[in-house]
This record gives structure tokens, C-alpha cells and sequence, in this order.
């Protein structure tokens, strides 16, 4: 093996987190904003199907994603090529991205071919986080990867929000740039050519000036990868820390998963707010994230993350709390920023948290368990939110069990011990 490159070097640190910035154009326009909401317009029967196939499309991409993310990080450990597969994912998800801008609503079976091709490109944004977290404890030092954990997160916010801010401007309105066709919803579909582009220069930093650490020559060695999978699982009990946090992130990751999902149907159902609004709302919680996650990064550092996620774990819950009771649109928007606040470093914190608990040979490896456990049962959530609104006929009550989630969780949590955890990494590796 190479000798351990340095870390905390800035150049290295910015051009990791400058990855962030650049995938959340995917999340931002492709998935929550723009073309999920024109792809149910226009391209689905009516809206209701659009919808319905939409989630179902999102819920392959998750399984996919829970199954093969494990597998995968202990190919690229095995093959000390991180950065190779993390090359393939991107390049997948640029590509599959691009591809949508060209699928017409009349061609033939185009909802279909849409839904495919997004399936794929989803797939490859929700996998390539299993690379591209590996490379925190690589480049950070236990001193300092809660702020750089936060950093990335805080420029994953800002900028998907700045590339929407492009794409209303410039793409997604009757006057779109560059003289742009509007005929079938081009200028609309045109996003996602804005999207690949983004995404494409904004993570050329990474492959440029993050290192690697290869420890041998790139080759897909299933039979090995299997073998060394199995070995770790046989192993699992040196690592009781990460399984008990993973469980718990599992279950309070479903309440924020609920909180992403419906905040915006709660919004305009319960409250009455328009589309923009909600809108507006949105991106104003997307700025408090972008933040709270910048700065609370540095008490990540001071305290650990352990303690951080359980205080982001209370504060939310308060928030849920104030918007279930919320008497008028007011107290909506003091729940809503309390929410975003606190809801960018709960997903920092937990990042930074598996870094320290990672043992160095099987980072990429163990990262594929945490993107596992954030989609294994990501649909519990928005089931028993369901169940609830429906039960009592009223949506307050179905935010309401949002708070089981964030309780839940969060007890389970406190039976994590964080030094264990850490001095498990430090040991040697199985």
C-alpha cells in the first residue's frame, strides 16, 4: 500500500466538498423540483398515474440502491479503486440525466423509456455516495471531519439551489435563453442538459486533486469481493458500534426521509399555499440546512457526533412538534426553520459519524451498509404518515408520527458508544 496521503489539506478538502455542490443539481431539479413535476404533467396520463409511477420509479432506484451499495464498496475497497467506481457511477448518472432532455412526451412508450432511464441515472447519484463518502476519513482528521463533513453538505444545499435558480430563470419559463424551443416542454426538458453540465465540471475537482490510495491493479473480482463481503459480516461483532448506529439511523433517517418527502403537501393542504410558496418555502429551508450544516460542523468536531445528531434529533423533533400544532402559517415558518436548521447537520453529523467508526481497509465497503441503511425502509415513514392522516382524517395527525421516527431513533442512539466505535477502526483490519 501506498504511504497515507495527507489530510486536511484545503485543496483536497474543497474539491471533495465541491462534489456535493455539484450532485445536488440531480436531487434539486431532477428528483423534488422541476422535472418530476413536468414529467406528472405531461408525460403521464394525469397527474395521480404521473405520481404513482414517479414514487414507484424512486422505490426500484432505493432497492437497487440498499442491495448492491455494500457489494459494491467492498469491490472498489478490495480493488483500492474508489475513485474508479465512483468515475462510473457520475458518469451514469450525467449520462442518464442528459438522455431524459431527448425523450419527447409523444414519442412512443415515453413515459416508460423515462422512467428507465431515470431508474439508472438515480441509481448512479444515490450509489456514487458510497464512494464519495469513503474518501472523508481519508482526508480528513478526526479533529476535523465534522466541519468538513458539514462543509459538503452545507455546498450541496446552496448549490442545487443556485443551478434552480438558473433553470426558473433561463429554461423554465415562457421566455426561456437562447431563443429555446418551448414546443413539447423542451425548454423544461432542457434542465437536464443544465443539470449533466453542472454536474460534469462541478466534480471534475474531485478526480483531479483528491488522492487515492490504490493497493493494487483495477479488476472486477467477484468471487473475491463476495468472499471478503461474507468475512466482514462474519466479523461484524468487532463492529456492535456501527450496527447499533446504523440500526438507529435507519429508523430516525425514515422520519426525515417523511419530513422531505410531504413538508411541502403539508404546506399547501393544511395551510393553503400556493405552488410557489411552497416553492419559496422550500428554498428557504434548503438555506437554513445549507447553514446549520456549515456550522455545525465545527460543534460536531468540539463534541463528536454522537451527541450532535441526538441535539439535531431533539431540535427536530420540536420543530415537527410546533408544525403539528402550528395555528396559523407563522408558526408553520418558525417550524419550518427550526426544521432546516437542524435537519443539514443531522445528515453531516451522521456522515462524519460513520467516518470515525469506519476501519480504514474497508471504508468504501462499510459505506455501502450506510447508504443500506438509509434505504432498506425508507417507505415505513411515508406509510405510517399515510395510515395516520387517513386514520384520524387529518393531516396534522399524519406529520404527527414523524415523531415516532425522530424518538425512536433517537433513543436507540443513546446505546451507541462513540470511543468504542472508534478505537474498533483503529484495530487491526480482518
Amino acid at each position: 500500500m501506498t504511504a497515507p496521503s495527507a489530510r486536511d489539506v484545503p485543496r483536497v478538502i474543497w474539491s471533495w466538498a465541491l462534489y456535493d455542490w455539484a450532485n445536488s443539481a440531480f436531487t434539486t431539479l431532477v428528483v423534488t423540483f422541476i422535472y418530476s413535476t413536468w414529467f406528472t404533467k405531461a408525460m403521464a396520463p394525469d397527474e395521480v398515474t404521473g405520481t404513482a409511477l414517479w414514487s414507484r420509479a424512486v422505490a426500484v432506484s432505493a432497492l437497487l440502491t440498499a442491495v448492491l451499495s455494500p457489494i459494491l464498496g467492498a469491490a472498489a475497497d478490495r480493488a483500492g479503486a474508489r475513485k474508479g467506481f465512483l468515475a462510473g457511477t457520475t458518469a451514469l448518472c450525467i449520462a442518464g440525466t442528459a438522455a431524459l432532455a431527448f425523450i419527447a412526451p409523444t414519442a412512443p412508450g415515453a413515459a416508460v423509456i423515462a422512467l428507465v432511464i431515470f431508474v439508472v441515472a438515480d441509481w448512479g447519484f444515490e450509489t456514487g455516495y458510497t464512494f464519495y463518502n469513503a474518501f472523508l476519513p481519508q482526508i480528513a482528521s478526526p479533529e476535523r471531519i465534522g466541519r468538513v463533513s458539514g462543509y459538503g453538505w452545507g455546498l450541496g444545499y446552496v448549490g442545487g439551489l443556485a443551478c434552480m435558480g438558473i433553470a426558473l430563470v433561463g429554461f423554465a419559463s415562457d421566455n426561456p435563453w437562447f431563443g429555446m424551443s418551448t414546443a413539447e416542454g423542451f425548454n423544461y426538458r432542457a434542465t437536464n442538459l443544465l443539470v449533466a453540465g453542472w454536474y460534469l465540471v462541478f466534480a471534475l475537482p474531485l478526480f483531479l486533486f483528491v488522492p487515492e490510495r490504490r493497493v493494487r491493479s483495477l479488476r472486477l473480482d467477484v468471487r473475491g469481493t463476495l468472499r471478503e463481503l461474507g468475512q466482514t459480516l462474519r466479523a461484524i461483532g468487532r463492529y456492535r458500534e456501527i450496527v447499533k448506529f446504523l440500526v438507529a439511523r435507519l429508523i430516525y433517517n425514515d422520519g426525515l426521509v417523511t419530513v422531505f418527502a410531504f413538508g411541502g403537501i403539508y404546506a399547501a393542504g393544511t395551510f393553503g399555499m400556493t405552488i410557489a410558496e411552497v416553492i419559496v418555502f422550500g428554498v428557504v429551508l434548503n438555506i437554513a440546512a445549507g447553514v446549520g450544516a456549515f456550522a455545525l460542523g465545527f460543534l460536531d468536531d468540539r463534541v463528536g457526533g454522537r451527541k450532535t445528531i441526538l441535539l439535531t434529533l431533539v431540535a427536530l423533533a420540536v420543530g415537527t412538534a410546533v408544525a403539528v400544532w402550528a395555528p396559523s402559517r407563522a408558526w408553520l415558518w418558525v417550524a419550518g426553520v427550526i426544521i432546516g436548521v437542524f435537519l443539514g447537520p443531522n445528515q453531516s453529523a451522521s456522515r462524519s459519524l460513520m467516518g470515525r467508526f469506519v476501519p480504514e481497509r474497508h471504508q468504501a465497503e462499510f459505506f455501502g451498509f450506510y447508504q443500506f441503511s438509509g434505504k432498506a425502509t425508507s417507505f415505513l415513514g411515508p406509510v405510517l404518515l399515510g395510515i395516520a392522516a387517513q386514520a384520524f382524517d387529518s393531516q396534522r395527525a399524519g406529520v404527527a408520527s414523524v415523531l415516532l421516527f425522530l424518538v425512536v431513533g433517537g433513543g436507540l442512539l443513546l446505546w451507541v458508544d462513540e470511543r468504542r466505535g472508534v478505537e474498533a477502526a483503529r484495530a487491526p483490519a480482518v
